[in-house]
């Protein structure tokens, strides 16, 4: 049996890079950041500095899986690692500026391409309200119905790899924020991790759960197994949720993250569900989705109302970045989602071959 998301103490394998950017960070990093020579780190702020600085409708980092991985890897070194990388790196100044210089475009394309909607009233139930409002006249590209009633077997399979960069340290991202929140949208969010991270159980943590579900289609279910075979969009839309919980400034804004993300994920995940039992899974296999299409009914309310209406009431101030997290949620899922669709509505799987 392949070393399962239930070894916590497994790291990322060290990725393919997928251009300049990532090449000259991932040479970077397999040295002794004490003994790095100088050229090595010019090498990297060299190829940082060619990211553009400013939204470009023309070069879409969101759609630049060079830029993408190496933003993925900066973030995992505050998460579990990276294989054969000193943990020494994970506070390097060059490197915090080299990201800082990478989020700042990255920021400036989302807020410039992200479509705000009127922002509500800063209390409970307008914010909760306006949320709900929100994820329910998100169309989406339609791919949870496309599981439920089309998928084939390999196209699963497809599904499960893109997803797993982010289930397999399910939570994770959102938990940043416990510590920069008080009070009750503390609680609340504490609340909901709790549920997230199986009640202090391993085996019921929701990462472990879809862990199960990948051993049961014959995949490898270690952390990061496939980081090199996914696309920049599902890099990105992990990146998001990093980028988000990683700055107190944006604590507002990763609360409106994990609203939305709440709010889009009981239904969809009935469906995805139903498409794996379809095709002859058992319960064992489709207990992921399933545990969601519960709990996550109940999180909806908790994160609406307790969690972002809460936050929005004590601090008024972070009502637009609650509404921009939401919004952002939305927007960079779903052109992760329209990628995998349009490659399965074309014939192929989205998967990428590693040379």
């Amino acid at each position: 049996m392949s070393t399962s998301a239930r070894d916590g103490a497994r790291t990322l394998p060290l990725p393919t890079p997928q251009g300049p950017v990532s090449e000259a960070l991932l040479a970077l990093l397999v040295l002794d950041p004490v003994d790095a020579p100088q050229s090595a780190r010019d090498t990297f702020d060299e190829a940082v500095r060619s990211v553009p600085a400013v939204a470009d409708q023309d070069v879409l980092l969101t759609q630049d899986h060079d830029v993408q991985l190496a933003l993925f890897c900066l973030y995992e070194l505050h998460y579990r690692g990276i294989e054969g990388v000193s943990d020494d790196w994970e506070w390097d100044p060059s490197l915090l500026a080299a990201r800082a210089v990478i989020e700042h475009a990255f920021e400036a394309e989302l807020r410039s391409r992200v479509e705000m909607p009127e922002l509500p009233a800063p209390d409970r139930a307008s914010v909760a309200e306006a949320l709900f409002d929100l994820t329910s006249r998100d169309s989406g590209p339609g791919l949870s119905h496309f599981v439920a009633k089309k998928a084939t077997e390999e196209q699963l399979r497809d599904l499960l790899v893109h997803r797993s960069v982010y289930q397999l340290k399910e939570a994770d991202p959102h938990t940043w924020a416990i510590p920069r929140l008080g009070g009750a949208p503390k609680g609340a969010l504490v609340e909901i991790q709790t549920d997230e991270y199986g009640g202090g159980d391993p085996a019921l943590m929701h990462a472990a759960l879809f862990a199960q579900t990948m051993r049961g289609m014959g995949l490898d279910d270690s952390y990061g197994a496939y980081v090199d075979h996914v696309d920049a969009a599902t890099l990105a839309s992990v990146n998001l949720m990093s980028f988000f919980g990683l700055h107190r400034r944006l604590r507002g804004a990763i609360v409106g993250h994990l609203a939305a993300f709440e709010m889009t994920s009981s239904i969809p995940n009935r469906l995805y569900g139903n498409g794996f039992r379809r095709t002859g899974h058992d319960a064992a296999t489709t207990r992921y989705f399933d545990e969601h299409v519960e709990a996550d009914a109940v999180h909806e309310q908790i994160a609406g109302r307790d969690l972002a209406g809460r936050l929005a009431e004590d601090d008024p101030a972070l009502l637009s970045d609650i509404v921009f997290g939401a919004a952002a949620c939305l927007a960079v899922d779903g052109w992760a989602a329209a990628a995998l669709l349009a490659s399965w509505e074309r014939g192929s799987l989205a998967l990428r071959s590693v040379a």
